[in-house]
């Protein structure tokens, strides 16, 4: 029989592979590493894998349990999370094939703001699983503040790097995987986003998606941001 602490260890399991995977593939981008980007690709499987055994734990927990009130939300949470988790791993294979593409040619002299773009989404990434983990919603938070500063970070590189496509049109290959990149990236943090608000819920049934501003989120939560 299933047990709801069954359904976090894979949960768990999961993320520890989608952070893996997701700072593998932005090594091997900034490092032109070909071998592990052909690592993050052919372990994307697993999560895939992983993803699909949650729903069927949590179909069967459902099944046999007549499950309390956070266990019902800890549930379809977890079926959100997942489904987050695994989306991360589709970014982290964007990034590793595009990084292949890009060690093909020359590098531009720098990635400019991808570093710190993805160091961004590491870490908001990793404060959203946290949470998960202590039950601290509170710091969720800052994940949503965060997701507004890789927003602008990706608007940003992608003005200058079609200023730069523009004045030597010999970078438009490099220029265009490295938008790619930057979009790939920026998605990995809104899914990490994602992770945070579904934690929120969990932790304090309350429903913070689909505001538009941190004023309307801290007035739906009734917390500083």
């Amino acid at each position: 029989m299933i047990t709801i602490g069954e359904i976090r260890e894979t949960l768990l399991l999961m993320a520890s592979i989608a952070a893996r995977n997701l700072q593998l593939a932005l090594k091997a981008l900034i490092e032109r590493n070909d071998e592990l980007a052909q690592s993050v690709i052919k372990g994307d499987e697993d999560l895939d894998a992983l993803e699909i055994k949650i729903d069927d734990q949590i179909i069967t927990f459902i099944a046999t349990h007549s499950p309390v009130a956070i266990d019902c939300r800890l549930a379809l949470v977890a079926s959100k999370i997942s489904s987050d988790l695994e989306r991360i791993g589709d970014q982290a294979v964007t990034i590793s094939r595009i990084a292949l593409q890009l060690n093909e040619k020359p590098p531009l002299k720098s990635f400019f703001n991808i570093d710190k773009m993805a160091e961004i989404a590491r870490k908001m990434y990793q404060e959203a699983i946290e949470s998960f983990i202590t039950g601290n919603p509170k710091e969720t938070l800052s994940v949503v503040r965060e997701d507004k500063i890789v927003d602008r970070m990706n608007k940003e590189l992608f003005s200058t790097l079609v200023k730069i496509m523009r004045e030597d049109p010999d970078t438009i290959p490099q220029g265009l995987n490295l938008m790619l990149v930057s979009r790939a990236i920026e998605r990995a943090a809104d899914h990490a986003k994602n992770i945070a608000e579904e934690v929120y819920y969990l932790y304090r049934a309350k429903d913070i998606r689909h505001k538009t501003s941190l004023i309307n989120v801290n007035k739906a939560i009734g917390e500083n941001v």
